[in-house]
């Protein structure tokens, strides 16, 4: 049984040689691993069922993928074990050491697939699901085999000594019995060198016994067997009597050797056999890895993609001809590629143009990439779509027969005639120069009638021509699209592109002239050259320009659409640029709003605890409460709105609760700390330096608020509205603001003493809206530090305490954070 599956369906009408298809497959298969691959490769056909190709194909992308990721796939010891597998079933049976150790690096092989499979690298996990099914089967780990063979074959093919115990044994006794030999026959070397009737003193074998030599003439003096004698007749090698007995035993011990050489043969063939299917198994699965290898590094080296399987288009993006390909890199060409499109509405293409302008390429190249892709062959393109073809029929070439008698024309109305017959709605079918090598006249009426032929079958076909007819035929009936191989249009020379659309002109004498004919022909070529060809000439070249302007106008068309493109993701861009700069002026704008309902919010809370015991108050703060939440609401909703549709732009009362005018001297109310300062200078934009008692602070000039008349301040002073409602005096004794200082110095106090200081101080600090001050009381004993810090945790100004820096008294001090 073969390694591979045959392939199912094959096409079976396909004219493989005209397409150079043994000689691409040649050029895969070059990218083989094992010589199973290579066959594998050169057996391909392509096929019409269309789930295998697919699965072939999506196979072969799983394998560029663990290249891609540089997975090593070891597969140097694959072949076919299928023999060997049945021949160790057979009781008794030794394999060699050769096939032993064949069998030993196969088994390598698959156990290394079988742990890349199961642990795939990272990137490609999940992404190897047809090459995880075929792996499925191998569930039997050949690793042991391999480490069987291995351990007791060595690399030379011979058995290790501790093979066996009993090998090991029998060996250890043929060195002693060697050694007891060697020590016998030298003692007899030395007795008859005295006597000079050794040749040399050296030990020798003869037939697996141990001799030594003896010169002729003097051989009778020396008691035993001889064994022979040299090439010259001068020396008889000689065995002993005394050694006689020491070689039997010599010889029954290589004896047992090979006995127990044959056992351990037999047993590792048994062993064999008990992994033969597993073996089989494992050679199948690499078989084909091997032949997918071979396809996917050929996609690699040639840019391939994937194919579309389309059943109503056949389209080809930059497509290449391998071959040719291969070629023009060996000599540093460059290859033109290929684009064209065939729909099902529009199914033959008649191509026209010069002579060596690729017309036949363009045949062959289409051609070829479908066939790979029908077997599984990733094509070169940047992208490529077939219908699945069911023949693939081609009259390319000069098919003429002296044995046949068949001329060049008979040849070809031969295989037009064989083409007729086999093509049907599912074949695509080539015709290079139809209707040449006769009239051209009736050879022209001939082309138009097969290609309408073909046509009205509906297959798929490409037609290279040289006859205005088919030309004409191609532009006046539907379902037939021209081409032209593309020419320059200043030096004639063709260049290999394949322009859709449009007829093209042959340029036979300007071909014959670029090629060197002599010019006094060329001259009489053009004079007798008619006035109509003449004129449809012009007409193509007319057509020609209008096609290219029409294409560079096409060109210009996409330049300044691409242009329009940029200017409005720019426009788009700028445009988000100034809705996230009016977004962050709406989040300054309610961030002010936040502050000054924060400030209200304050102002009733501490009106609310001054009155705290007055139940009368609390029904007025919550109509407050109430009132500033519905105002804020209010105007939270006006600044939205006003935002959303640009009315607060230079709109001085847009925001009203916002200080519209600051200058230095003002004095201001510091919405965050309730306290009126005096504006030194601006520093930066709404940004203030000012002077609160002997502290300089920057504020913001949205913490900052109009100092209030005296009538709106008694009426939203907290004491004030106290005094209206219960008749309650509260009378504070003004802090002299300039002299107070930012610390206290208590060293040398008691404890009492130093409470009752800075139980004044703190007073003074808090009504002087210091908002840290520092209190110095040394180290000591520390019981000054703990009775002044107990005092200040449970003093009201007091909002938190921590011990100074080291820079600013460490234990010493206690800064002391008051309340605002």
């Amino acid at each position: 049984m073969p390694l591979l599956d045959p392939i199912p369906s094959p096409v079976e009408n396909a004219d493989l040689a005209a397409l150079e298809w043994q000689p691409l497959l040649a050029l895969v298969a070059g990218f083989a691993a094992s010589p199973v691959g290579r066959e594998a490769i050169l057996s391909l056909r392509p096929s019409t069922d269309e789930a295998w190709i697919r699965r072939q194909h999506q196979l072969t992308g799983e394998v560029r993928l663990l290249l891609g990721e540089q997975v090593s796939i070891p597969l140097g010891g694959l072949f076919d074990p299928t023999d060997l597998a049945a021949k160790a079933r057979i009781p008794e049976v030794a394999l060699e050491a050769t096939e032993l150790q064949a069998i030993a690096r196969l088994a390598n092989d698959v156990a290394a697939w079988q742990a890349m499979m199961q642990s795939p690298p990272a990137r490609v996990v999940g992404k190897l699901a047809g090459l995880a099914e075929l792996s499925a089967g191998l569930t039997q780990s050949l690793r042991p085999l391999a480490e069987s063979i291995e351990r007791k074959i060595q690399p030379d093919g011979t058995l290790a000594d501790n093979a066996s115990p009993e090998l090991g044994r029998i060996r250890r006794e043929q060195e002693r019995q060697q050694r007891v030999i060697e020590e016998s026959l030298r003692a007899a070397l030395r007795k008859l060198s005295s006597d000079g009737a050794t040749q040399d003193d050296v030990i020798t074998i003869r037939g697996e016994r141990f001799v030594i030599p003896v010169r002729s003439e003097l051989k009778r003096r020396v008691s035993g067997v001889v064994h022979g004698a040299s090439s010259s007749g001068q020396t008889v090698y000689v065995e002993p009597l005394e050694t006689i007995e020491q070689n039997n035993e010599l010889v029954r011990l290589l004896e047992e050797e090979q006995a127990e050489i044959h056992r351990i043969f037999v047993a590792l063939t048994r062993q064999v056999s008990g992994y033969s299917d597993a073996l089989v198994a494992g050679a199948r699965v690499l078989a084909l890895v091997d032949n997918l290898l071979a396809r996917a590094r050929f996609a690699r080296d040639y840019n391939c993609v994937e194919p579309t399987l389309t059943p109503e288009q056949l389209t080809l993006n930059a497509a290449r001809h391998p071959l040719l390909e291969k070629h023009l890199r060996a000599v540093g060409g460059h290859i033109v590629p290929l684009t064209l499109e065939l729909t099902d509405e529009a199914r033959q293409l008649i191509i026209s143009g010069p002579n060596t302008g690729g017309k036949t390429v363009t045949l062959k190249t289409t051609a070829l990439l479908a066939l790979m892709a029908q077997a599984g062959i990733p094509v070169p393109a940047e992208a490529a779509s077939f219908p699945v073809f069911t023949a693939f029929l081609a009259d390319i070439g000069d098919a003429q027969s002296i044995e046949a008698e068949l001329s060049t024309f008979s040849a070809h109305i031969v295989n037009l005639n064989r083409l007729s017959r086999l093509a049907d709605a599912r074949s695509l079918v080539l015709l290079d120069e139809l209707g040449s090598a006769t009239d051209p006249d009736e050879g022209s009426a001939l082309a138009v009638a097969v290609a309408n032929f073909f046509r009205e079958a509906g297959t798929w076909s490409l037609i290279s021509t040289h006859h205005t007819s088919l030309k004409v035929y191609a532009a006046n009936t539907p379902g037939v699209l021209n081409a032209a191989a593309g020419v320059d249009e200043t030096t004639l020379i063709p260049n290999y592109r394949l322009r859709l659309g449009v007829p093209g002109a042959s340029a036979g004498i300007q071909t014959a002239e670029r090629l060197g004919l002599n010019k006094g022909i060329v001259a009489a070529a053009r004079e007798r050259l008619g006035s109509q060809h003449v004129d449809i000439a012009r007409f193509l070249d007319k057509l020609h320009n209008e096609v290219m302007a029409l294409e560079a106008e096409r060109k210009k068309a996409r330049e300044e659409q691409y242009a329009l493109n940029l200017e409005r993701k720019k426009l788009e861009r700028e445009g988000d640029v100034e809705i996230r700069n009016r977004t962050r002026d709406l989040e300054t704008k309610l961030g002010s709003l936040f502050k000054e309902f924060e400030f209200q919010m304050r102002e009733n809370v501490r009106a609310i605890e001054d009155r705290a015991a007055q139940q009368k108050l609390s029904k007025e703060s919550e109509r407050r409460i109430n009132r500033l939440r519905r105002e804020f609401q209010e105007s939270f909703n006006q600044t939205v709105v006003a935002h959303r549709s640009g009315a607060d732009l230079n709109d001085a009362h847009a925001q009203p609760h916002v200080l519209k005018h600051v200058a230095p001297g003002d004095q201001v109310l510091l919405k965050s700390m309730n306290k009126v300062a005096i504006v030194q200078r601006e520093v930066e934009k709404d940004v203030y330096e000012v002077a609160l008692g002997p502290i300089k602070m920057r504020v913001k000039k949205d913490d900052l608020a109009d100092v209030k008349s005296g009538s709106a301040a008694a009426k939203s002073d907290p004491l004030a509205a106290a005094r209206r409602q219960k008749g309650v005096v509260v009378s504070v004794a003004s802090a002299n603001t300039d002299d107070m200082r930012m610390e206290i110095n208590l060293i040398g106090r008691t404890v009492d003493e130093a409470t009752e200081e800075l139980e004044k101080y703190l007073d003074r600090a808090f009504l002087a809206g210091l908002p840290r001050v520092r209190v110095i009381h040394g180290h000591g004993a520390g019981i000054l530090r703990r009775g002044v810090r107990a005092f200040l945790k449970g003093h009201p100004h007091v909002a938190g305490i921590e011990e100074a820096p080291q820079n600013e008294g460490g234990m010493g001090a206690t800064l002391v954070d008051l309340r605002q």
